[in-house]
């Protein structure tokens, strides 16, 4: 259906919040690795404050260049756990949110978003401690015109997002999990933890003998 120029998907199935909480355990760096090192948003998107990190399922918002209109609709079709992906553009002319959106995110059970293109108030989104991951800032504010879709899919970083998606992030970057894999994924990571954690033990085992 469309409202106002904006499209919309009205319902999609999300994954359960048991399933996600095994997800926030593990790095980002390390389920990439579970996925082969596919399915990893490139490296120009990144947290807008140290120390944010996120893992929900996602909600596709895509909206014209420096344009939020789109953004803002997405409001009402929030779902505890989901995340924004916000296809901008990458555009570098304006912010398409800053930190009242990133409040409001939050206040309706949001735990973040991921912007393809800029956004501003950095600071503020820090103190709020809304995680917040984009390809830049700028103090411009956006228009608010549309048209925009909200539900559909969407490619951020060069990699497409299903509304639904598994979707995590941390001072490392943004991987996309489709739900199908998500066994699959926390079986390989945590084959590999334990693998990292052997090598940890024999880097500490040759310290301990005084090994240079």
């Amino acid at each position: 259906m469309t409202q106002d120029n904006v499209r919309v998907t009205p319902s999609w199935e999300r994954v359960d919040g048991q399933l996600l909480d095994r997800f926030r355990a593990h790095s980002v760096a390390n389920l990439g690795d579970a996925l082969d090192r596919l399915n990893i948003v490139d490296g120009g998107i990144a947290p807008v404050w140290q120390g944010a990190k996120a893992v929900g399922t996602a909600l596709p918002v895509l909206t014209v260049a420096g344009d939020n209109k789109a953004v803002i609709a997405a409001l009402e079709h929030i779902r505890p756990g989901d995340i924004l992906v916000i296809n901008a553009f990458g555009h570098d002319g304006r912010a398409v949110i800053g930190d009242n959106l990133a409040q409001r995110f939050a206040a309706y059970g949001a735990v973040g978003a991921i912007v393809d293109g800029y956004v501003r108030d950095a600071a503020i989104i820090g103190e709020l401690g809304v995680p917040v991951f984009a390809r830049g800032l700028t103090p411009a504010g956006p228009f608010k015109n549309g048209p925009g879709a909200i539900g559909e899919p969407v490619a951020i970083g060069g990699v497409v997002v299903n509304p639904g998606d598994i979707v995590a992030a941390d001072g490392d970057g943004v991987i996309v999990i489709p739900p199908h894999r998500a066994h699959e994924a926390l079986t390989s990571v945590q084959e590999i933890v334990a693998r990292e954690a052997a090598l940890d033990a024999e880097v500490e085992a040759l310290r301990n003998a005084g090994v240079r």
